[in-house]
């Protein structure tokens, strides 16, 4: 578990990008089915990827060197909560968001990173702009399970998860049509959280897709690491640089 988790092997390699393609297709399978109604089958599907979490996450645990410093981590316990709701198969559709925050961290890591820089043309030309969406994605779903988990079977307003998301969406871009709204202090605070940073978010997402292209790229002078796309020379100390452009520029 060890040598998969954090080795560089090639076996290494792909086990990281199948555990961010699993991951990835966890949190669609929770977006598709937390707007269809309950049956058999998504009940069974429910218990079948609680099964694989936990075995992920027992796995993790494995091959973590200290595993006291892993069980202190929010995601873990983010991890078990999902994993109990797809379990009991108890359908909390907010418990089962909580993947959002585990996929996330994945994507985050330093070894997923330096892989999909190493491998991934796109990634390298599109990394601001492929974190930015991400960071935003993650809080959305965070705070649409949060109103959903907080609002549901209180307010006539949000019957379902779309409810949920519906509100989410138009509190952080200060829409505010007016037809959904969270009564009591408790509600109107959730709602203030999600307009402060749902619209901080956007607008770091907005920045990244009318700011220049950068390149990550170490001058071998002074150390600047990112440059415009078609730079010859540092801009900090002018040494020459000899950016690899895979034919771009």
């Amino acid at each position: 578990m060890r040598h998969l988790y954090g080795g560089r092997s090639a076996n290494s390699r792909v086990f990281f990008y199948a555990l961010l393609a699993f991951d990835l297709a966890s949190l669609l399978f929770i977006i598709i089915t937390s707007f269809l109604p309950r049956n058999r089958l998504i009940g069974a599907l429910d218990v079948t990827f609680g099964i694989a979490f936990l075995a992920e996450l027992l796995m993790r645990l494995a091959g973590s060197r200290q595993v006291s410093r892993e069980l202190l981590r929010v995601t873990t316990w983010t991890d078990v909560a999902a994993i109990v709701s797809l379990l009991a198969a108890t359908a909390s559709e907010a418990a089962g968001f909580l993947r959002v925050l585990r996929t996330f961290r994945l994507l985050r890591t330093f070894r997923v990173v330096q892989c999909l820089r190493e491998d991934s043309v796109f990634f390298r030309r599109n990394e601001e702009l492929l974190f930015a969406i991400t960071n935003l994605s993650v809080f959305i779903f965070v705070m649409t399970g949060v109103v959903y988990e907080t609002q549901r079977g209180v307010n006539p307003g949000i019957k379902n998860y779309a409810d949920a998301l519906y509100f989410t969406v138009t509190a952080l871009t200060t829409t505010g049509f007016g037809d959904i709204t969270l009564p009591g202090t408790a509600g109107r605070m959730i709602t203030v959280v999600i307009m402060i940073f749902g619209v901080t978010l956007f607008l770091n997402l907005a920045k990244v897709l009318f700011s220049p292209t950068k390149v990550r790229f170490k001058c071998p002078s002074c150390g600047l690491f990112r440059h415009d796309i078609d730079a010859v020379h540092c801009k900090a100390c002018g040494t020459i640089l000899n950016i690899p452009d895979e034919g771009a520029v």
